[in-house]
């Protein structure tokens, strides 16, 4: 139990910190890192103390209940690979903090940075722990949004938004053929737990959907990846900071494809598909991550490259499937991590001391930054594979991987001559990395005169350029017992024995690194002026950049396409637009009406059902009014649309649902009175009631009577094809019976809203604090037409006294009717669980008590003697109903779940109490600030209109002569 309470905080950590760093100011640069360095090695110790629970291929797992009703948790498992992972995401992340901390300028925001880095880490180790393979997925689109975050962190700049972008919509959409693969796979296995699933492999690899299941696999795979052909947003995400890139792009998001590669090779790997796509792709992006990386001039541009190439060898390995290979690619994944963090870092340090990562202007920094050129030379050279160091050990693993694994195929046959070729471009931009930025002359047009970083800052470069001379020098006793404990959980007992060596002997695998390593010297040498003084890459490198075929698919997708639907379907118009959709519901309607048989029996109709049809002959004929008078006379429209909620909400009373009702009349009187404060400021339509009396503008409305009378008849069908269907088992009934028994409510509406369905509550309310907020937003920068902004004829005759005098015993009743109404208020909320009422009554009730006290009186003068914060009120209100809803996890219940029991007061006796009630404040706080926010957004207006310069007085015809 102790284990798995373990597992669960390692995933929460992270995002419960991300939720402090945002709260932290901006300007606390050194608590940000405290807040973040502590949450990594918080994870760090939680992982040390797990473990022994992962040898000997066993796993933890620990659970969160999220719907039990149909058996779905969220279910975390770690075994010996989730470990290795996680050490790499929280050990590497650790270090990034601290480095962001230097790197970063004082200006920047570091609740941004920290709270999206933080967030990051705790959707990688969603990803990793996931022990649903539906919830994989989820946490997996939440690194790419988290991502998406980190790459555009400098906004401002085009480059960012441009990578940041392209890196969604890659990620993303690989994401979405992810989930596809997983709900299939899922299916197929009988199960969407992990373990279930790596363990129907025969049955999955010998499905007829297997095809289909590994493609979409793949897609995801690939494209988080950046595998060829989606290896072109990796580079764009260079715009990122460099404290981003060295995290994303050595140990975590990158890795993610890789991952998932290899957790799941047992259920659908070992066959020729899996063989022939995945080692095919992965030497072929080797080989191209290589070639460009020797070409670019921009440090952080070859080292993108450079990580693509690394990510094809791992997806190599992956494709191979030997437990040989498998050993190898988790080795490497550790391996790389450690050293292209370590040169992410040194590049960022380059560029933060020199201010610039043009490799063509750097020259000669091993004289004015000597230990960070050493660093960053021993780093290089783990990257090139040179002995002594942890990158020649795994490349080593991997050409005897690919030298021992033939079937036969020329892909089995050109893989060992690959693998050598691209390691070969490998040595070449590692050496010339080394030589060109830090031996040769001096460099004098720099932007700043390079010195060495702060002691902190090269802290983190230097405990990892220590872990590659570790590693390389005492393999065995540094990684040997981790790396088998992750290849273990991964292979299963089928595990050969090894044992990591610096010295094998002279055999293949040592021939083909030497021969890399000649031939990387020779690349270099060869031609050098061409590559240190040409263009960034080759020109067939140019011709196979799959960036300009993305931006030439996204300039059709987003802007040819869109403006050539735009010219065949669009109307001129809001109303045309409007009408065109409508129309569109309709013969959607009637294609689903169509083939129902109506030959069902009629009701009976008697006098009670005469009358409701009166009724609704009345509030048919306010519908109708309304729109026909909604240009001549705005008011009378209002008016009539009142009328016609008036007969909705009788409707409701006919129909035995008072709490319809009562919600129904509030609203319709909130609403009518916003309607009431915004009509003064909608601009005069004299003109157009001139224009709608002629010919065609009565055939216009003639045809959209023809339309509204088609949608309300279908409408009409579809309501009474429900109705008239025969009745099965209704929910309804199973409200009504456990209304009080599960929800301590005798009011089965509001226990459906704020209990039983409290998630689509929680939901709604959300909605409604977004609408809210944008109507605040749209009415300050909205500014009236000239003739809207003209003060009343009432108030240029008499004055505003007179006005005052002329509503003097209306405001005096209104201002009554105050105190009152919060009576109401507060009676309609605490009765609400048991008769109608409830938060959202009791929350459009106060709201009214607000809006006629606006009414009243002008705007200062309530302001003066009311504070009422609205936004404060709604940001309480969805703090309240979230705090509620994640109490219930603090007793082991699902989210929103609620208790109801009888509390024995002194002096009253027992209550019923049930905290569905504090879910229910919550909603009445917000939608009382909603409605509040904006009734003073369109009450402010006559603010802003009064503090504008009256205008010039018009010129007349006799004044001008």
């Amino acid at each position: 139990m102790v284990a798995q309470n373990l597992l669960l905080m390692l995933v929460l950590a992270p995002f419960v910190a991300a939720a402090l760093a945002a709260t932290l100011p901006a300007g606390a640069r050194n608590a940000q890192c405290w807040l973040a360095g502590l949450s990594m090695a918080v994870m760090l110790l939680i992982l040390g103390m797990l473990y022994p629970e992962t040898t000997q291929g066993r796993s933890v797992s620990g659970s969160l209940d999220w719907i039990g009703t149909i058996g779905l948790e969220l279910t975390f498992r770690m075994d010996g690979f989730a470990w290795l992972f996680m050490v790499l995401v929280a050990g590497i992340g650790l270090l990034v903090m601290l480095y962001a901390r230097y790197y970063m300028a004082s200006d920047d925001s570091f609740p941004r940075l920290y709270a999206c880095l933080l967030a990051f880490a705790g959707a990688m180790a969603g990803m990793i722990l996931s022990g649903n393979i539906i919830m994989l997925v989820v946490f997996w689109e939440l690194t790419s949004f988290a991502s998406f975050l980190l790459i555009g962190y400098w906004y401002r700049r085009q480059d960012a938004r441009d990578g940041a972008r392209m890196s969604l919509i890659v990620t993303a959409s690989g994401g979405l053929c992810l989930l596809v693969a997983m709900v299939v796979l899922g299916q197929i296995a009988g199960s969407y737990d992990l373990e279930t699933v790596l363990k129907a492999g025969p049955r999955i690899t010998g499905h007829a959907l297997y095809p289909v299941v590994l493609a979409l696999f793949l897609l995801g795979a690939f494209t988080k990846s950046a595998q060829l052909p989606f290896h072109f947003w990796l580079p764009n995400a260079m715009a990122a900071p460099t404290p981003v890139s060295a995290y994303l792009h050595s140990a975590t998001m990158v890795k993610a494809g890789v991952f998932v590669l290899l957790r799941f090779h047992p259920a659908l790997g070992g066959t020729d598909a899996w063989f022939q796509i995945v080692t095919g792709f992965g030497l072929a992006t080797m080989l191209l991550g290589a070639v460009n990386a020797l070409f670019k001039h921009d440090l952080k541009g070859l080292l993108a490259y450079s990580t693509i190439s690394h990510l094809g060898l791992i997806t190599a390995l992956a494709g191979i499937g030997t437990p040989q290979a498998l050993i190898a690619a988790v080795f490497h994944i550790a391996n790389h991590a450690v050293f292209k963090a370590s040169l992410f870092m040194a590049a960022g340090i380059i560029d933060h001391e020199t201010g610039t990562r043009d490799m063509r202007r750097l020259s000669g920094l091993a004289r004015a930054m000597p230990v960070t050129a050493a660093l960053a030379i021993i780093a290089s050279a783990a990257m090139a594979g040179v002995p002594l160091l942890n990158g020649f050990l795994s490349k080593e693993m991997f050409f005897e991987a690919t030298y021992l694994w033939n079937n036969g195929s020329p892909l089995d046959n050109a893989a060992p001559y690959i693998a050598v070729l691209a390691s070969a471009f490998s040595a070449a931009y590692s050496l010339r990395f080394i030589v060109k930025v830090f031996f040769g002359p001096d460099a004098h047009d720099l932007p700043r005169q390079p010195h060495e970083p702060h002691g902190l800052m090269r802290l983190p470069v230097l405990v990892l350029v220590a872990i590659c001379l570790l590693i390389g020098i005492l393999p065995q006793q540094v990684l040997g017992g981790w790396l088998q404990t992750a290849s273990l959980a991964l292979i299963g007992p089928d595990l050969p024995e090894f044992s990591l060596k610096i010295w094998h002997g002279v055999n293949a695998p040592f021939v083909m690194s030497t021969i890399a390593m000649g031939l990387g010297v020779l690349l270099y040498l060869l031609p050098r002026s061409q590559i240190d003084t040409g263009e960034d890459s080759t020109r067939l490198m140019r011709r196979m950049d799959v960036a300009r075929q993305y931006n030439r698919s996204m300039d059709i997708l987003t802007i040819r396409l869109p403006r050539a639907a735009l010219r065949l379907l669009s109307a001129n118009g809001l109303q045309a637009q409007l009408r065109a959709i409508v129309l569109l519901a309709l013969a959607g309607g009637w294609f689903a009406l169509r083939r129902l048989d109506w030959n069902v029996p009629l009701p009976a109709l008697g006098p009670r059902e005469l009358v409701f049809g009166l009724l609704w002959l009345v509030g048919a004929a306010c519908a109708i009014g309304a729109a026909w008078q909604a240009k001549y006379h705005r008011f009378a429209a209002l008016i009539l649309m009142g009328g016609a909620g008036l007969v909705t909400c009788a409707t409701f009373v006919w129909l035995s649902a008072p709490d319809l009702a009562v919600t129904q009349l509030l609203v319709e009187i909130a609403t009518t009175a916003l309607l009431l404060l915004g009509l003064r400021w909608l601009p005069k339509r004299d003109k157009e009631i001139a224009d709608d009396r002629n010919l065609r503008a009565r055939g216009r409305r003639f045809r959209d009577l023809l339309i509204a009378l088609g949608c309300g008849t279908g409408a009409t069908a579809m309501a009474l094809a429900v109705l008239l269907t025969a009745p099965g088992a209704a929910v309804g009934d199973w409200f009504l019976r456990n209304a009080y028994v599960e929800g301590g409510g005798t009011n089965v509406v509001n226990v459906i809203l704020v209990d039983f369905r409290a998630f689509d509550t929680f939901g709604e309310i959300t909605v409604l604090a977004v609408v809210g907020l944008t109507v605040y937003a749209l009415l300050r920068r909205f500014r009236p037409a000239p003739e809207s902004a003209e003060r009343p004829r009432l108030q240029l005759d008499d004055g505003e006294q007179a006005l005052e005098a002329y509503l003097f015993v209306p405001a005096v009743i209104m201002q009554w009717l105050f105190a009152p109404i919060i009576a109401l208020s507060a009676y309609l909320f605490f009765r609400g669980h048991d008769l109608p009422g409830g938060g959202f009554a009791a929350g459009v009730t106060l709201a009214v008590a607000f809006l006629l006290q606006y009414v009243a009186a002008n705007v200062r003068w309530v302001e003066a003697r009311l504070t009422v914060l609205p936004m404060r009120w709604m940001g309480a209100g969805l703090t309240t109903a979230a705090m509620v809803g994640a109490g219930s996890w603090i007793f082991g219940y699902p989210f929103l779940t609620a208790h109801a029991q009888y509390l024995d007061i002194p002096l009253i006796g027992k209550v019923p109490f049930s905290t569905a009630m504090l879910f229910d404040f919550g909603v009445f706080s917000l939608v009382l600030g909603a409605i509040v926010l904006m009734l003073i957004a369109i009450a402010h207006q006559s603010l802003r209109v009064a503090s504008r310069p009256a205008p010039a007085p018009r010129e007349t015809g006799t004044e001008a002569g």
